[in-house]
Formats: structure tokens, sequence, C-alpha cells
């Protein structure tokens, strides 16, 4: 699991999840003659915005409660799946000292992210990188951007967003909330060295969990 549950290599814990956000039904007025039945399928509700991912991931950041479920573990990385708003994924992820994500992207889904706890950095290219047909790719000059996220602190992202998320301190657990829309559909992973990135490997549903 971003920034994801993907690229950790920790202990998969599960737990319930949320309870999905409630839809409501249609019917008929009490009383009144029954509607004709149709075949049309029920209209899909809207995809959630960036904003509205970010206020999720924020506002389950503060849930002290349900934060303090994810168990930690300081051989690795543990996390918790969440039903986020509007068909979305969600993820409670912890951050022993010294780890990180590694650069990817996220498929072309959008997202958001928050700190809960302990102290994270994130790495970004600002730059849109196509996404195929490519093995190695020189970044320009000036593409770098870096932010440190700290409890209530979060950032949403678009679709075409590459970045590693690093927990730097030597001593202090961190933990995160993040939401991805639609649910991830595959994972690019890349290696840098210098103004060079490489993509090494696709990872697709099923092959991180």
């Amino acid at each position: 699991m971003s920034t994801c549950p993907r690229s950790h290599s920790g202990r998969f814990s599960v737990s319930p999840a949320s309870p999905a956000t409630p839809v409501s039904g249609s019917g008929s007025t009490p009383g009144a003659d029954p509607a004709p039945v149709t075949a049309d399928a029920p209209a899909a509700a809207p995809a959630p915005t960036e904003a509205e991912l970010l206020a999720f991931v924020r506002e389950t950041a503060a849930d002290a409660g349900l934060i303090a479920s994810l168990p930690l573990d300081p051989e690795g990385r543990t996390w918790l799946r969440l039903n986020g708003p509007g068909g979305s994924e969600a993820w409670i992820i912890s951050w022993p000292p010294g780890t990180g994500t590694g650069w990817h992207d996220h498929g072309g889904s959008h997202g958001a992210f928050a700190a809960a706890g302990g102290r994270l950095t994130e790495q970004s290219l600002a730059v849109r990188l196509p996404t195929e047909g490519w093995k190695t790719l020189e970044l320009a000059d000036g593409v770098d951007r870096e932010r440190e996220l700290t409890p209530g602190r979060g950032r949403a992202f678009g679709p075409h967003h590459v970045h590693q998320v690093l927990n730097e301190t030597d001593d202090e657990h961190a933990v995160s909330v993040h939401a991805y829309y639609p649910p991830l559909p595959l994972m690019r992973r890349y290696s840098r060295t210098g103004a060079l990135l490489r993509l090494e490997q696709v990872e697709r549903p099923g092959e991180w969990e």
C-alpha cells in the first residue's frame, strides 16, 4: 500500500473495513402506486474529487481510536485497509524509522494522504511524465520537490503523480492515511540515479498483498 501498501514489505494486518458511506435508496411514497420496474441500472455515484479524498484522509488521521488500532512493528510496515468515500480504496499505514516506498506512481489514480503521527518526508517530481513507451527518462533541472508532513498535514495529487514517501527519523514511528480513486489498477516502480529515472517494474492487484 503510497505511499502505498504496494511498496511495503511489512506484515499485512487485516481489520474490519470501516463502514461504507450509506447510499440513499429510491422507492415509492407510502400509499402511492408502485413505480414501474425497469431494467435500467441505478446511476453511479459521482467519483470523489481530490479535495474530498484529502478531507477524508485528514478526518481519518484525526481519529485517535482508529489510528491506535493499527499494530506497530519495529521490523516493518503494517497497514489496515478501509472503505474510502465514493468507492475509493483507503489505507492506514505505519512507517518504522528508516523505511520508505521508493519511487512510484499510482497507475492513473488520483488520491491524497495525510500524516497521523510522527513525521514523513515526501519527495516528488513537479512534471507530468508519459506513462507508456519508455524505460529510462532523463529529468530536467528543477523538477524535484520535497515537503515534510507532520500530524494533520496532508496533500492531494493527480493521476500522474510520481513520488516517494520516507520516514527519515532515527527513532520515531510514523503513521499516515491514504486514499485512491479509482482503486489502484497498477503501480509503476522506478529507480533513480541522479537525473535518470528508470522503470523497473509494473505491479498489479494481487502482486502487492
